[in-house]
């Protein structure tokens, strides 16, 4: 059960180790060409979050791609209001707005994550994928690792969504992210609870980690 209980640091340290499955993808844009005579330059959250696009087949490099816009626009600066996904005529509206696009960065960070672990997780373990077990065992610690990485984003989602459905913003509504503030009541009434889905993956790949390590490699 120690497994499921990592700590933050420990949380830290798997999301930075998964990083170097992303260098590869990052590395493209150091060897990309000289940028069209069309092209500007990306420097605000929401320039990085417009990037940010749902692919048809979900290839792992394709969810790194979009893992990297989004960890780009964590970081970045928020542009100015007036240029918001959401109509802000006022600095309370804008405080609250800037509260809801950090969780839903957040929630979107979870998502892809969890999308990259499945590209390595495992529903069982065979008989028949004996021979192969020390490959499915390492597809499992790459799997674990995109679960605990996005275990790591969850704790920031609820912060922020936590700060966007204080008292004051009670009766102010950002219509154009309306499904933010959805997003955010559904973390504070345990409506959607990401904590406790990735622990029952974890447990779930422990589960069938076990019945790989009790498998003999030579048997079939």
């Amino acid at each position: 059960m120690e497994r499921y209980t990592e700590n933050a640091d420990n949380q830290r340290e798997m999301k930075k180790s998964l990083k170097v499955l992303i260098c590869l993808f990052l590395a493209l844009f150091t060897l990309a060409p000289s940028l069209p005579l069309n092209a500007y330059y990306v420097t605000y959250k929401e320039q990085w979050y417009r990037l940010y696009h749902v692919h048809m087949n979900q290839y792992p490099d394709e969810i790194m791609e979009n893992i990297y816009y989004l960890e780009k626009a964590l970081t970045a600066d928020f542009s100015n209001p007036l240029y918001a996904l959401a109509l802000i005529e006022n600095e309370t509206q804008w405080e609250k707005y800037r509260y809801l696009f950090m969780m839903h960065i957040n929630l979107k960070l979870i998502e892809q994550y969890i999308r990259l672990a499945n590209k390595w997780n495992k529903r069982n373990a065979y008989f028949y994928n004996a021979p192969w077990r020390d490959i499915n065992l390492e597809a499992l610690e790459t799997a674990e690792r995109c679960f605990y990485a996005a275990l790591y984003y969850w704790n920031d989602a609820r912060e922020w969504a936590a700060k966007s459905r204080e008292r004051r913003f009670l009766f102010l509504h950002l219509d154009r992210v309306k499904f933010w503030e959805d997003e955010a009541f559904r973390i504070e009434n345990n409506m959607l609870n990401y904590e406790r889905i990735i622990n029952r993956e974890l447990r779930l790949l422990q589960q069938v980690r076990e019945r790989f390590e009790a498998m003999d490699e030579n048997t079939y």
